[in-house]
């Protein structure tokens, strides 16, 4: 019987009293757990980051998780950070990085808010740090006040573009409703990069690297959540996990 596949999830680091913790929100976990088929390993974001090359080797494909932080904007040359924005500059160390390598080494791929930014400055995009300013721009955050499952509930369109991934994902369909918890998003979308969703004032939604040699896709929106509940989000997962799965297959082929 084929072992399950190892997906690492990068944490946030976080300070919890006067000592730093390394944490992922257990809905990522559960995710990859549930609907990707495949076993969760946390990736601590440490001062002196992991030697990247060294995490690709014993992981079969890299989840990036959302976060209350966002990518410092000196990554992405956009002048200094918004009053009141909260970063984690150890994740950025740890990611960008990351995420570049894992292209280039065909290590699957799936970024979801935070991550899917992350993916579009590592490869040379750049984010609106505010998009609710951005005029012709709706406000695509959440009510915090309001319940969970209003706050992760569905409350836009994205349209899906023809003969990309997304669509077959859906059924064939020509939009999904998705959830929106963001305050940033795409500005500049990074060379290489293919858009697969657009929300209805045409903030980007979706992309995917065009000439990855694996799995290579970011979503804007909380997949995550309920994952099981939703049909494009359990085949987009599964597809991961897919892909992840023959990674291990050939890693464990090597070894052999």
């Amino acid at each position: 019987m084929a072992s399950l596949p190892v997906i690492g999830i990068p944490a946030d680091r976080r300070m919890v009293g006067p000592h730093p913790f390394h944490m992922v929100g257990e809905k990522y976990a559960h995710a990859v757990a549930r609907a990707s088929h495949a076993l969760p390993l946390l990736i601590p974001v440490l001062p002196e980051p992991l030697a990247v090359d060294d995490l690709l080797d014993s992981v079969d494909g890299l989840l990036l998780p959302g976060s209350p932080s966002n990518v410092e904007p000196r990554h992405y040359e956009d002048g200094p950070s918004e009053p009141g924005t909260l970063h984690d500059p150890e994740r950025d160390a740890t990611t960008l990085p990351l995420i570049r390598r894992a292209i280039e080494r065909g290590v699957p791929l799936l970024a979801i808010c935070r991550g899917f930014q992350e993916m579009n400055v590592a490869l040379g995009g750049s984010l609106w740090q505010r998009v609710h300013e951005v005029p012709g721009h709706r406000d695509h955050r959440e009510d915090k006040q309001a319940p969970l499952d209003v706050q992760y509930g569905p409350v836009h369109e994205v349209h899906l573009l023809e003969g990309g991934w997304f669509r077959p994902w859906a059924a064939g369909a020509e939009s999904i409703r998705v959830n929106s918890l963001h305050w940033q998003g795409v500005k500049r979308l990074a060379p290489g990069l293919l858009i697969e969703a657009t929300a209805p004032d045409g903030l980007i939604e979706g992309f995917r690297v065009a000439e990855s040699a694996a799995f290579a896709v970011g979503v804007q929106w909380h997949p995550e959540w309920r994952v099981m509940a939703n049909p494009f989000s359990v085949a987009m997962f599964e597809a991961f996990g897919a892909a992840a799965q023959q990674r291990a297959a050939r890693r464990h082929a090597t070894r052999g």
